[in-house]
């Protein structure tokens, strides 16, 4: 069965279809939650919180936009809300502090990137928060600019303009951790 109609399935209340898709799309979320967490374990958490929210809100898909970019936006904003209460439960269980910077050392360099992304995005949400949606959606989850103007409903011109001024904001923010 394709997706679609795997999709139609489910959002009819058929169970069995719902599962399935669950199961279809499983290796997608995880995928993409592991762009964002440098543990593999941490994107399984975001991967699981993302599909629980699939399944709660499937009739929230309204057809417009693929619904590989539906996914996308929901298993983006799970491994960013994850990576928050990653960071805020270290700093509340009284451990140090996340380091500004990853430790070579200790870190792979994969991981080192990863923490170094994150923070960056959290410095990026604060400063220009209108730009990071579609920045995630272009340069994490790989959508194309004409399907992030309709998840975003703005024009394409002004997702273009908006991934422009997220990249030039990353690249200072993360050629300042090197």
């Amino acid at each position: 069965m394709s997706l679609p109609e795997l999709v139609a399935r489910a959002r009819s209340g058929d169970r069995d279809a719902l599962e399935d898709l669950l199961g279809v799309i499983r290796p997608l979320l995880v995928r993409r939650c592991s762009r964002f967490l440098p543990h593999i374990d941490d994107a399984e958490e975001a991967a699981q919180d993302a599909l629980v929210a699939i399944a709660r809100n499937l009739n929230g898909y309204t057809g417009s936009g693929s619904f590989e970019g539906w996914v996308t936006v929901i298993a983006s904003n799970s491994a960013r809300m994850t990576y928050r209460r990653l960071r805020r439960r270290a700093v509340e269980s009284g451990a140090a502090e996340l380091p500004e910077t990853a430790d070579p050392r200790t870190t792979s360099v994969v991981a080192g990137t990863r923490l170094d992304l994150m923070e960056a995005l959290a410095e990026l949400e604060r400063s220009k928060p209108q730009v990071v949606e579609p920045f995630v959606l272009r340069d994490l989850g790989s959508l194309p600019y004409d399907e992030i103007a309709v998840i975003t409903g703005t024009s394409l011109a002004t997702v273009r303009e908006r991934i422009h001024v997220a990249r030039k904001f990353m690249r200072s923010a993360l050629i300042t951790k090197l």
